[in-house]
């Protein structure tokens, strides 16, 4: 029996990965390692856990557990089973007003922090990949951050546990009857404890050594401190897991306890002529309260010193200088203020470059922090093409740090890394380093490991300092755990690995290895394949961003599976290089949204969607490209005829039932794959007999005005007080001041937009708007239909031809465009590189307003409020975010509810303008958590601005979202 139906005993075949294109994409994580796992399975619960333990004894495989994967020392690769834990366990609870929290495994960091945002508190590691590193990790690898020290790190702030042994046997440290269960049932385990315990008590040197290494940051190997600070098995147990890298157990569930989030932030930097200077200050800033102290050496500052948003004084350093980031925190201004106003004199008498500057303001303050934070990605964006950018982390005493830096810099230039950084948490000797290394010649590897040695030797003879402080062990330190611990210590973890795992079945070489090469081993090769993949240090950082994350792939394995295919070329694997290829097409082509979100949250700036449009176009053959361009010509009939099956379908329904369309989808589908299906929240076609008069006003002797339309009379209104040439339309009459705008409304609004043009006219006229439009839109677009598929001939033919009506309808530019789907308008908004050179003049001097522009700068101030709702509920579509329109969503729920509530994990829908008709799965996968959120409570409207997007909420969370526009008419 293969492994794939074995597994199938465990586990539904949906949540079993054995394909090759699956085993690829989850070769790598964040580290320099690859490793092709031989399956990936995604367990829900902890049974399902047990099984796999089960499982793994019984075939003798190994098993490895990832979360967010964002662990830089290769503890989360595997060529044995990935149990991939990020599309579930995801629980957050705060508990006791937010003093403490309850985690799951793949709760993102940042996420726990949202959730204790409300009470004050935040958790107390603070790692700078937060906002995409998971809690299982976050436990797993002990991590700290720039303020968390020593003293608030994972192990500190751990109240409970709940962990499966790898024998099968679930404990939780909260369960007081367990710890009484756990000296009975795991007997062996737990006297092993007891001994191991005693024979760290009763070795004083080694005490001594436990006792000093955890005064400073370090996580090489095991938390041999457990044995000193617990005498219970269990408790020691618990909080040797934490930092045990997934080689001791799986950690199912932590209560963590949280700390005060202080709310009150004085940030300067400081500037000194070097590192020895900087350093020798960093104990009177620690003793003054200082919360960071972030270290910059003078190359780490040159990394970002061409950014436009850099003080000045960055370009003008000399070339040994160094920085200091400083941050003051306290719970009141008041007492920040004290605290500051005595740093201040100890801050005036250091020997800087330039006097400090300080301040509160939160731009100011991002500003700063942006300057340190941005140092990684700014040297993996230009690093070589086929190298690997190399982040790791040292800890050397602080009385030594400035000593240790100019050591390290001089082996990067010892070893020929002249693109080397240093940056890090000075308050704790805690040091990052930066190189970009090429690891395809033996050559290459053997300068590599030349190198390591030399640091490794200089961190452990020269200065007792640890080679990892917060990153974990891994694969990268394993093979010099003994040599930073001794034999004593080294032979206390070995003998812990063998009690607990005793078939090193658990995340192998892991902390504990007998192979002295491990770190040269498995080496992660760069290939050059695209300007895209070349840039992405495989971070994970997009991950949460993308909307087909929990269905086929995300952005990181889109481009490692694109750096494997290269690979498997270069090999001369082509059997394997097509079947990954061929499943690429639905998996990584398909199902990509395109929204470019993943590139908000990219370190490197790299936009996949932009990638795997660029690939479509690529893809496409010339008779592709002809039908596209063919299309375009005419999109008119198209729509007419989409136009014409939407009524009909509508017309099905009301005859042979409401689920008559979508049965016939679906079983259409089922033949043709690519067909598009019916949904219960599919609008009507609007009608699109505008009618919209050019009139004018002539006043008679008998003071009433008499409507003139084209030179013909057609009615009279009795107000006196009109004056002659005041618009008219369909018996509203319009003061001079007003406003005009033109409607331009997207193709899917005409082909199911419902009743948008009438909404949006009736709140226009509420604020003295005069709407225009014209019946001549049927086959205008915006081309996105055309750019998202990658037919870029067909997109130019598109944005050119609205681009000339544009042009005409607004008489020159004289009035605004107005558009009412946000994705179309970032769409037209960003098409000049596609247009004619006549046409780009045009469109500079056109005006195109979203309907969320327009609504909350033009329509909010013209019109009076009557009707504010108690609570509403906005779904931001993607444009909204890359469009920097959130604020004016903002202003629109102060003006029109009490309460307006955008979700803390809103993102992309999944639609992507049509993909959900296609791929229905992609936008329930992408919909679910937001879903989840907004179902939490009930409110009084639904809305959104792209007609896709307002029917892929509806359908998730069960709700009618409507327009922006919707909620003005309805409260004005």
């Amino acid at each position: 029996m293969d492994l794939n139906l074995k597994l199938q005993q465990i586990l539904p075949v949906e949540r079993i990965k054995t394909r090759l294109i699956d085993r690829y994409a989850f070769a790598s994580d964040a580290s320099h390692f690859y490793l092709v796992p031989k399956a990936v399975v995604m367990p829900i619960s902890t049974a399902e856990i047990q099984q796999l333990f089960a499982f793994s004894r019984e075939n003798n495989v190994n098993l490895t557990f990832r979360a967010g994967g964002t662990s830089l020392s290769g503890q989360a690769v595997t060529d044995g089973i990935l149990v991939d834990l990020s599309r579930h366990w995801r629980s957050i609870k705060p508990e006791n007003e937010g003093k403490t929290v309850r985690v799951e495994p793949a709760v993102i960091g940042a996420n726990v922090n949202v959730s204790l945002k409300k009470y004050g508190r935040k958790m107390g590691p603070d790692p700078a990949s937060i906002t995409a590193a998971m809690m299982g990790g976050i436990l797993s690898n002990n991590s700290s951050g720039m303020c968390c020290g020593v003293q608030h790190n994972s192990y500190h702030t751990l109240k409970f546990i709940k962990f499966i042994l790898p024998n099968g046997h679930l404990f939780s440290t909260e369960n007081k009857a367990d710890y009484e269960r756990f000296l009975t049932e795991e007997n062996g385990i737990s006297e092993g404890i007891k001994t191991l315990r005693q024979s760290v008590l009763d070795d004083a040197d080694l005490t001594e050594l436990i006792r000093a290494k955890y005064k400073q940051k370090n996580t090489t190997g095991y938390g041999l401190n457990a044995f000193l600070d617990y005498e219970h098995p269990l408790d020691i147990l618990a909080h040797l897991l934490i930092g045990a890298e997934g080689t001791l157990g799986f950690i199912a569930e932590a209560v963590l306890e949280t700390l005060p989030d202080l709310p009150h932030k004085i940030t300067g930097m400081l500037y000194f002529k070097n590192p020895e200077i900087a350093c020798q200050s960093i104990d009177a800033l620690t003793k003054l309260g200082a919360e960071a102290l972030e270290f910059m050496d003078r190359p780490a500052l040159r990394s970002v010193e061409n950014r436009a948003d850099v003080p000045p004084i960055l370009r003008t350093l000399p070339d040994e200088a160094a920085a200091i980031l400083c941050e003051f925190q306290s719970d009141t201004e008041g007492s920040l203020f004290e605290k500051f106003e005595k740093a201040k004199a100890v801050i005036d008498g250091l020997d800087l470059l330039e006097k400090a500057n300080f301040t509160q303001n939160g731009y100011e303050q991002a500003a700063f922090w942006k300057i340190r934070k941005g140092m990684y990605p700014s040297v993996a964006s230009v690093r070589a093409s086929g190298t690997a950018t190399m982040l790791e982390d040292l800890t050397f005493p602080v009385a030594r740090l400035g000593e240790a830096i100019v050591d390290v810099q001089a082996l990067f230039k010892q070893f020929n890394y002249p693109d080397g950084i240093i940056f890090g948490h000075a308050k704790d000797g805690n040091l990052h380093f930066c190189i970009a290394q090429d690891f395809s010649t033996e050559k290459e590897i053997n300068r590599f490991k030349l190198f390591n040695d030399a640091l490794f030797s200089l961190v452990l003879d020269k200065y007792k300092g640890a080679l990892k402080a917060e990153h974990g062990t891994g694969r990268a330190v394993a093979p010099y755990v003994e040599a930073e611990w001794g034999s004593a210590a080294f032979g206390i973890m070995k003998q812990l690995k063998t009690l607990v795992d005793p078939n090193y079945l658990l995340n192998p070489d892991v902390i504990i290895t007998q192979d002295k090469n491990l770190h040269l081993s498995n080496l992660k090769i760069m290939p050059a394949v695209e300007e895209e993949v070349d840039k992405c240090v495989e971070c994970g950082y997009c991950e949460r961003r993308c909307p087909s994350r929990d269905f086929t792939m995300t952005p990181r394995q889109r481009i490692g599976i694109r750096r494997a295919l290269k690979r498997l070329e270069a090999d001369n694997q082509l059997k394997t290089h097509k079947e990954i290829l061929h499943d690429f097409q639905f998996d990584g082509m398909d199902t990509c949204a395109v929204d470019g979100m993943c590139a908000t949250d990219c370190p490197v700036d790299i936009n996949t969607g932009e990638l795997i449009k660029r690939l479509r176009r690529e893809n496409h053959s010339v008779s592709a490209n002809k039908t596209a361009v063919f299309v375009a010509k005419n999109f008119k009939f198209l729509e007419g005829s989409a136009r014409f099956a939407l009524k009909s379908g509508f017309v099905f329904n009301a005859v042979l039932g409401k689920n008559f369309m979508k049965t016939l989808t679906l079983t259409v589908k089922k033949v043709v794959p690519e067909f598009p299906l019916w949904t219960a929240e599919i609008g009507r076609p609007p009608s699109l007999k505008i009618k919209n008069y050019k009139l004018k006003i002539k006043i008679n002797s008998k003071l009433t005005s008499e409507l003139i339309a084209d030179g013909q009379h057609i009615g009279r209104i009795n107000s006196p007080a009109i004056n002659e040439g005041t618009d008219i339309d369909n018996g509203r009459i319009y003061s001079p001041e007003a406003l005009k705008a033109f409607y331009f409304s997207s193709c899917i609004s005409r082909m199911m937009g419902g009743d948008i043009f009438d909404t949006f006219n009736s709140v226009c006229k509420k604020a003295n708007v005069k709407l225009l439009t014209t019946n001549e839109l049927s086959g205008v677009c915006c081309g996105q239909i055309f750019s998202s598929k990658g037919f870029t001939d067909a997109y130019k033919l598109t944005a050119n031809a609205t681009m000339e009506k544009m042009w005409l309808y607004t008489e020159g530019s004289k009035i605004p465009i107005v558009m009412d789907v946000t994705s179309c308008t970032h769409s037209f908004q960003t098409s000049r590189p596609y247009l004619t050179e006549e046409n780009k003049l045009r469109f500079d001097a056109l005006k195109i307003m979203d309907s969320i522009d327009f609504a909350a700068d033009v329509l909010l101030p013209r019109l009076t409020i009557k009707n504010k709702k108690k609570s509403i509920v906005f779904h931001p579509v993607c444009s909204v975010s890359k469009m920097g329109l959130l604020p004016k969503i903002q202003k629109i729920g102060r003006f029109c509810a009490e309460k307006a509530h955008i979700p803390t994990f809103s993102g992309c829908c999944g639609m992507a303008g049509d993909r959900g008709f296609y791929y229905p799965k992609l936008t329930e996968a992408a919909t679910k958590i937001e879903a989840n959120e907004v179902n939490e409570a009930v409110y009084d409207g639904y809305y959104s601005s792209a007609k896709p997007c307002e029917m892929s909420l509806s359908a998730a969370v069960g709700k009618s979202y409507e327009s922006v526009l919707k909620l003005l008419d309805e409260v004005s």
